[in-house]
Order: structure tokens, then C-alpha cells, then sequence
């Protein structure tokens, strides 16, 4: 359930059978307020109501299910939302560490030098001060004199000395250079290298990039091979 579904696919349904009436796709006029999260499990004779064509499962396919009186659906518990963009994303990691922390607080970092709830994995090698709502994935290494806060530092990336990286997410093997500030929702692809010294204030780098100046607005973005 959330509280403003017309941005999305709203399941219509019986409450105590399940059963779906109908999709109705992110209407303006409130009809409900249970939304398609898209986990589905399906019977394999679904597939013989596909055709061989490019096909949408929700407005083409389930509808005639849900004609046929035999489509249900389930309320999952617990909180649920859209992490599609960065923002979002961000706001997601934070509630995901809120709750290992209330759930497992032993998956969160217990080493020295970290703020708040921080996911560090195992093989992740830092010496810096990090936190708080900050993740951390597999082979990254955080140079010493770093500051991370409520970021995301993604498989193989490499942070180097004194960097600050804030409200931002940083792809797979990409490098943020020494002195390096990355802030205000800016999302580095695969393999960015940000040069040392390098102010990034938001905006978007593609996979293989360099960033070799600086950003100081969020609708302009240079890069240079």
C-alpha cells in the first residue's frame, strides 16, 4: 500500500479472496491504494498468453487472467517503495540500514571510525571516518583522510586520500581522486575516474569517463575521454 498510487499500477482486488478485478495504470481518480510491486508467480501456462511479439505483461496479459477469474494477488508486509532514481535510491539505503539496525544490527559495521548505520563489506579495506548511511560493497578500498555520508561506494571502486564523497553514488571500479569533492546526487557509472582536486555538485557521468573539471552545477555536465 502507499500513499500516492497514481504513479503507479494499481491492483483492484477482493480483500478477503484475493481475487484481482482489474489493473488500472497510475489513474489520476483515486481506486485503490495496492499497488503491482511486480513479484509474480506464475503457472507455466501463462506463457501460451504471450504472443510472440514485444508484449506488456500488466496491461496486456494479466487483464485477460483477471477476466478469467483466475488471477490473485497477496499483501506483502512491511515497507516497500520506488528506489528508480538516485534520490530515491539514497533515501532507500538509508531505511534499509534503519532497519538492520533494528532487525540484524550485527551485519553493520562495529569498527572504529564509523558514524550511524554503515554496511562495510568483508573485503572492503578503509581508513577513514564514514558515516552515517553509507554502504560500502566488495574490494572497494577507502583510502585514509576520506569522508563518506550517505552514499553508496559500489564493487571494485577506489577512494583515495582526503576525498569527500556526500549524497552520491559511486559505480564499479570508478576512482575519486585525491582532495576530490563528490557531492549533491551525483552518480558516477562504471569505470568514472574523477581527477584529484575535482568538485562535482550533482549530475551524471557515463560508464568509462573522466571527469577532468570540475562541476558546479547540477545541469551541466563535462566530460572529457
Amino acid at each position: 500500500m502507499v500513499d500516492e498510487p497514481s504513479n503507479y499500477g494499481v491492483v483492484v482486488m477482493e480483500e478477503k479472496t484475493g481475487k484481482v478485478e482489474r489493473f488500472v495504470e497510475k489513474s489520476k481518480l483515486f481506486v485503490g491504494n495496492k499497488i503491482n510491486a511486480g513479484i509474480y508467480l506464475l503457472n507455466p501456462s501463462v506463457l501460451d498468453r504471450i504472443e510472440l511479439r514485444p508484449t506488456s505483461t500488466e496491461k496486456e496479459v494479466f487483464p485477460k487472467i483477471a477476466a478469467d477469474n483466475k488471477l490473485f494477488a497477496m499483501v506483502l508486509p512491511g515497507f516497500w517503495m520506488d528506489i528508480g532514481l538516485p534520490r530515491d535510491y539514497i533515501t532507500g539505503l538509508r531505511l534499509y540500514l534503519d532497519s538492520l539496525r533494528n532487525r540484524s544490527s550485527t551485519k553493520l559495521a562495529t569498527v572504529p571510525n564509523i558514524v550511524g548505520n554503515v554496511l562495510v563489506d568483508e573485503t572492503a579495506k578503509m581508513g577513514c571516518l564514514i558515516g552515517p548511511d553509507v554502504a560500502i560493497g566488495p574490494g572497494c578500498v577507502v583510502e585514509a583522510g576520506v569522508r563518506l555520508s550517505c552514499c553508496s561506494v559500489i564493487r571494485g571502486a577506489h577512494i583515495k586520500r582526503h576525498a569527500c564523497i556526500a549524497s552520491s553514488i559511486i559505480g564499479w571500479h570508478s576512482t575519486v581522486g585525491q582532495r576530490a569533492r563528490v557531492e549533491n546526487m551525483t552518480i558516477l557509472g562504471e569505470d568514472v575516474h574523477v581527477s584529484d582536486e575535482i568538485y562535482t555538485n550533482g549530475g551524471v557521468a557515463l560508464p568509462h569517463k573522466e571527469i577532468k573539471s570540475s562541476i558546479w552545477k547540477p545541469e551541466i555536465v563535462m566530460l572529457r575521454l
